[in-house]
C-alpha cells in the first residue's frame, strides 16, 4: 500500500480512502465525484477540495461534510454538492499533491466528529 491518499465524501455521510497514483488524476476524479466536469476548490494551502462542475446546476445533493470542511478554513458562500474528493495542495509546478497518513486520520476524525456525530473510539482503561 502506498503512503499517498486522496478522501472521497459522500452525500449520503459515507467516506473512501482512496491511493493517489502519481497520474491519471482526472479519471480518478470522474469516477469518485461520478461526473464529467470537474473544478478544484483550494480549502487551505495543504487542501484541495475536487467537487462535480455541473452540481449545482445538475440538483445534486448537498454534501454537508464538504460544506462543514470549506466552512472551518474559509468564509463560506456557498453549499457544495455532490461527491467530493479531498487531495493535499499544489506543488510549485501546479500538480495536485496526495494526502498524508496522518492528514488522512485528522480528515477522518473531522468527518466523524463533525458531520456524522458518531464518537471517536478510545482505548479502554478497565
Amino acid at each position: 500500500m502506498s503512503n499517498n491518499f486522496a478522501l472521497i465524501l459522500r452525500t449520503n455521510g459515507e467516506f473512501e480512502i482512496i491511493e493517489w497514483p502519481t497520474n491519471g488524476h482526472l479519471e480518478i476524479l470522474y469516477r469518485a465525484i461520478e461526473c464529467h466536469h470537474v473544478d478544484a476548490v483550494t480549502i487551505s494551502p495543504k487542501l484541495t477540495m475536487w467537487i462535480d462542475d455541473d452540481g449545482l446546476n445538475t440538483g445534486a445533493p448537498i454534501n454537508r461534510a464538504a460544506t462543514i470542511l470549506y466552512a472551518l478554513h474559509k468564509e463560506p458562500h456557498q453549499h457544495y454538492v455532490g461527491n467530493v474528493v479531498i487531495t493535499g495542495g499544489a506543488d510549485h509546478r501546479g500538480d495536485t499533491l496526495a494526502l498524508t497518513k496522518d492528514e488522512i486520520a485528522a480528515l477522518v476524525e473531522f468527518h466523524l466528529t463533525f458531520t456524522c456525530g458518531a464518537p471517536i473510539p478510545t482505548q479502554r482503561t478497565k
